[in-house]
Parts: structure tokens; C-alpha cells; sequence
């Protein structure tokens, strides 16, 4: 079985979610259509999609995240298992028919999130404690999709994470760094104006175990969706949406 990840830009990978993947034997497809000479993935076929990051907006009119707009609303449609992650997630909301805009304020560096009542029961997030400390890098947000269920709030952004149905998931922070990742992303230059923001560059390590810890449940119960015998008890007709 195969999984397609979408990437953004070359520094913004799967970091932990890649080993768990390929732990459970799933092939992974990366679809870079940022590329001027990227071919466009067969996703319909895949057994999941995940879209990453990046330093983009949605609302920056870029023809590769409408052709990723187009793949999440046929992955909905399908209950194909989508998850996206910081700009993923944007892009997914967008898909879904809400509205992204600006934050009133970035959250780049450690801060907490916590879940709601919802994420007890909820396969992914039912291991998170009362507040935890998890990675963000994003000055966007968006508004929770009809119908979404809200999984996850911080005091600066209050739409965390959410899912659609029963397969499709956005997480607006960043379980899946690892601390070379983090180094290097204080390094990459499409950052320098976040980090301008800042009166420190983010420590790597502050809670780098912790997220180990929790991306191995979190990515591992969103890998367990991916399988033949998975439960899909929603699709959704979203062919009235515009981009």
C-alpha cells in the first residue's frame, strides 16, 4: 500500500511520521508539485494522503495548492484518510469550505495546546494529557470546517487540530519535528521574517521526548485508518465549493 505526501518545500519533511509509516510497510510517494517538473500523483488509488508545511499561504493563489485543493475535496468525497499538517491543515480546511486567514498572533517556538472534551474519545488524541507542549511554526489559521469536531485549542489560536468524519485530520502544530529539523529550519532562509519576531531562536530539545512520544500514538493511530480493513463511516459531497 502507498501513502502520497505532499511537500512544500524541501525542508519541511515527514520527520517522525516517516518511520512510522514505514514500519507498518506502507510505500511513501512524495508528490513535490512546487517542482516545475513534478508529475501529478495518482492519488485516488493511494491509501492515504498527507499534506505537510511550508512558508506559503493558502490564500496566495499558487496553481500546485489548488491542485492540492482539488485532491483533498476528491479524498473527502471518497472517505479517503487525508491528514494535514500546519499549512496541510490549512489547506484542508480550505478544501472543506473555510475560511484561512491571519492569526492575531504567530506562535512560533514551544507552547501549549489542549485537548477538549471531544479528544477523549478521539483514536489520535485520547493520550494527551490535560496540556501539552508541542512545536508550532505559523502566523495563519482558519476557521473549524461545517461539521468538523474541534480536537485541540492553544490560548493564542484556539483551532488546534481537528477531524472531519471519521479519516480526515488537520493539525495546525507540528508533532512530527525532530530537533535536527527544528535547527534547521531556524537556518532556511524562506524564514528569516518569522524569526525576526523573536527575541530567541526555539531550543530543539525543549520537549523533543514528550513529542516523540506523542507522534508515535498520534501518527500511528491516523496509520491505523490506512489499512484494508478501516471503518470509513463518512464521505462528503463538496462539489458546490470553490477554491
Amino acid at each position: 500500500m502507498r501513502v502520497v505526501v505532499f511537500r512544500h518545500v524541501p525542508f519541511e519533511g515527514l520527520g517522525h511520521i516517516q518511520p512510522i509509516l514505514e514500519e507498518r510497510g506502507f510505500a511513501i510517494e512524495f508528490a513535490d508539485l512546487y517542482r516545475s517538473d513534478a508529475q501529478p500523483p495518482e492519488a485516488a488509488t493511494a491509501a492515504g494522503l498527507i499534506f505537510m508545511g511550508g512558508p506559503m499561504s493558502v490564500n496566495d493563489g499558487l496553481p500546485y495548492l489548488e491542485q492540492e485543493i482539488e485532491y483533498i475535496r476528491g479524498a473527502a468525497n471518497a472517505a479517503q484518510p487525508v491528514l494535514g499538517v500546519c499549512l496541510g491543515a490549512q489547506l484542508v480546511a480550505k478544501a472543506l469550505g473555510s475560511r484561512v486567514y491571519r492569526n492575531p498572533a504567530s506562535e512560533i517556538g514551544w507552547f501549549p495546546v489542549r485537548p477538549t472534551s471531544a479528544a477523549r474519545e478521539d483514536s489520535l488524541f485520547r493520550d494527551f494529557r490535560d496540556t501539552e507542549t508541542v512545536f508550532h511554526w505559523h502566523g495563519e489559521t482558519f476557521d473549524l470546517p461545517a461539521n468538523g469536531t474541534l480536537l485541540a485549542c492553544s490560548e493564542r489560536c484556539r483551532n488546534q487540530a481537528f477531524r472531519l468524519g471519521s479519516c480526515i485530520y488537520g493539525l495546525q502544530f507540528h508533532l512530527e519535528v525532530t530537533p535536527e529539523m527544528i535547527a534547521d529550519w531556524c537556518q532556511q532562509d524562506a524564514n528569516c521574517g518569522d524569526l525576526r519576531e523573536l527575541d530567541s531562536l526555539p531550543d530543539p530539545y525543549h520537549n523533543a521526548a514528550r513529542l516523540v512520544a506523542l507522534s508515535h500514538h498520534v501518527f500511528g493511530a491516523w496509520a491505523d485508518l490506512l489499512g484494508p480493513g478501516r471503518q470509513l463511516k463518512h464521505s462528503f459531497n463538496l462539489r458546490g465549493l470553490q477554491p
